[in-house]
């Protein structure tokens, strides 16, 4: 009875942590169906972490959320950019930066970047494509080292978009930001 107590105090305690959690997991369950982020959670979910922080915090904490709002956009916008990402997973990983400031979201990037690689694997594994996705990740690797405009790079990978086994980012970053929360104590 003492640990339902406890993760309860702690739902308590942490319910902003819980509003992400929830929130990640509602979007990754999607993505994982549809290949999509919808806008119906990401802005809402970047709104409503303005607001809490500034209403918490005072315009510093709302300083805070928008900085971690940027840091969420500049951690995935590359990829965006270049036709690698969806536009979902950015402002996804842009809400959990609204919600939980810029450190935070750091380094549940850093975690959701491990998570994505061993899901691609897994993926790819599951597939038996090997070859296929290994020689396609060098022409990728390949093409973004010598080009570097990054409307051509993304001209090119939409070409090959219905080609490629695609990654439901948002899953990923549902487990690595979930993960470090519970790492770091956050959740219990």
């Amino acid at each position: 009875m003492g640990i339902i107590f406890d993760m309860g105090q702690s739902m308590i305690d942490n319910w902003p942590v819980w509003v992400v959690t929830i929130t990640l997991i509602l979007a990754a369950v999607i993505d994982g169906f549809e290949l999509k982020v919808p806008n119906w959670i990401t802005f809402p979910f970047v709104i409503t972490g303005w607001i809490y922080s500034g209403v918490a915090f005072g315009w510093e904490g709302l300083g805070w959320s928008m900085m971690g709002t940027i840091v969420g956009l500049a951690l995935l916008l590359p990829l965006y950019s270049i036709g690698g990402m969806g536009a979902g997973d950015v402002k996804l990983l842009a809400g959990v930066g609204a919600w939980m400031h810029g450190t935070h979201t750091f380094y549940a990037f850093c975690i959701s970047a491990v998570a994505g690689a061993i899901c691609a694997m897994l993926m790819v594994g599951y597939r038996n494509g090997w070859k296929k996705h290994t020689n396609q990740a060098r022409v990728i690797l390949n093409e973004i080292m010598t080009i570097k405009d990054p409307n051509q790079l993304a001209a090119i990978a939409a070409e090959r978009k219905p080609s490629m086994l695609l990654l439901p980012y948002g899953i990923p970053i549902a487990i690595g930001t979930i993960g470090y929360f519970a790492w770091i104590g956050l959740l219990l």
